[in-house]
């Protein structure tokens, strides 16, 4: 038996409930904790030794998670779709909650996320800020158009949101003045969150190129639609690449279709979308850029450049296959969102090949 007691923690942000299972004499040890690290580690050292921790992923972190692991004791921190939970258990509590993590992890059956360090959860942070920005741009932007065009004001002087838009959209007045007041806070906000992104994009650009991820991002950057941005969210995000291999990366990422399946029937449907939905949009964006055709661009071939010739020819490669299955998907006349799909589903693989390239 690898440890004698198994503790499930339901962890809250103002509570923490408790349970240690012994597995030689079947009972249980339960107790309500408060959250602070120092109270949780002390009960847990009076539980029979050895001593394995369990506690969900969710919003309160990693924290307790790092404190444990680095006093010594074993702490995993279980995958919430991964819990098996028996269909008929209809009755939730923080303390049955707490009673069937310890039960899961007595029996081996916790599926256990990576914890990751401070520095990598902070660069974490970071792409996932630049993340919520884009969203809140493209929300400031409608506002932005939709009230214009309330009003019969549309904009004929060619792409939207260039410098020549802002100065169009700076020229715009109304005699109303609630009128003016809503125009000019809706566009004061739209510019306050540019500024907000560019500030991030500039951080991005900045850790990117020194730091621990910058060998991955500039090889990486020798696909198409990998740019040093969204090279670096994968990085991040992902972590470890060689926990996955080029076969499990899109399950893990929820680019494989579901499936429901019995006896001689086989029915699949849409991609699963499990794990984590920023690199999956991050691919999924990044897949259509390889159905035009391939002329390598100034800035494709100036990543290239940074990258070693065993990266750049492996990225070659990745761009020339990827075009090339997107003009069999076209010949066939497949449904592009569909075919984007499994060009993304691809395209995850070739990021991993280069990921754990040594080079």
């Amino acid at each position: 038996m690898y440890q004698r007691t198994s503790v499930g923690l339901d962890v809250h942000a103002r509570s923490v409930v408790a349970c240690g299972l012994d597995g030689v004499t079947g009972g249980l040890v339960e107790r309500r904790l408060t959250p602070d690290p120092g109270e949780i580690l002390g009960w847990i050292a009076g539980l029979p030794a050895p001593v394995a921790v369990a506690y969900e992923a969710g919003p309160t972190g990693y924290g307790l998670a790092r404190f444990l692991l680095a006093a010594g004791v074993d702490c995993r921190v279980a995958a919430p779709s991964k819990l098996q939970r028996p269909s008929g258990d209809r009755v939730k509590t923080d303390l049955r909650d707490a009673r069937h993590l310890a039960r899961l992890l007595h029996l081996n059956e916790i599926v256990a996320v990576t914890i990751p360090s401070v520095e990598q959860e902070a660069a974490r942070d970071l792409v996932r800020a630049r993340e919520d920005v884009r969203g809140d741009l493209m929300s400031a932007r409608q506002r932005v158009s939709k009230l214009l065009l309330r009003q019969g004001i549309v904009y004929y002087g060619g792409r939207a949101w260039t410098g020549k838009h802002e100065a169009w959209l700076r020229s715009q007045h109304f005699d109303a003045s609630g009128l003016q007041l809503a125009y000019d806070t809706a566009f004061d906000t739209m510019l306050a969150t540019v500024d907000r992104r560019d500030r991030l994009d500039t951080a991005i650009g900045a850790m990117a190129a020194d730091s621990a991820y910058t060998p991955v991002v500039t090889r990486l950057g020798c696909l198409r639609g990998v740019s040093t941005l969204t090279a670096f969210a994968l990085a991040v995000e992902i972590g470890d690449w060689q926990r996955l291999t080029g076969r499990s990366i899109g399950a893990y990422l929820g680019l494989v279709p579901c499936e429901s399946s019995s006896g001689a029937t086989r029915s699949q449907g849409p991609i699963t979308k499990t794990g984590n939905g920023h690199a999956r949009r991050l691919l999924v964006e990044a897949a259509w850029h390889h159905r035009p055709p391939y002329r390598p661009g100034a800035a494709l071939r100036r990543r290239w450049d940074q990258a070693s010739p065993a990266a750049r020819a492996r990225g070659q490669q990745g761009n020339r296959r990827l075009h090339a299955r997107w003009l069999a998907f076209d010949e066939r006349r497949k449904r592009v969102t569909v075919a984007n799909a499994a060009i993304a589903r691809e395209l995850a693989g070739w990021c991993w090949s280069l990921a754990v390239l040594e080079a």
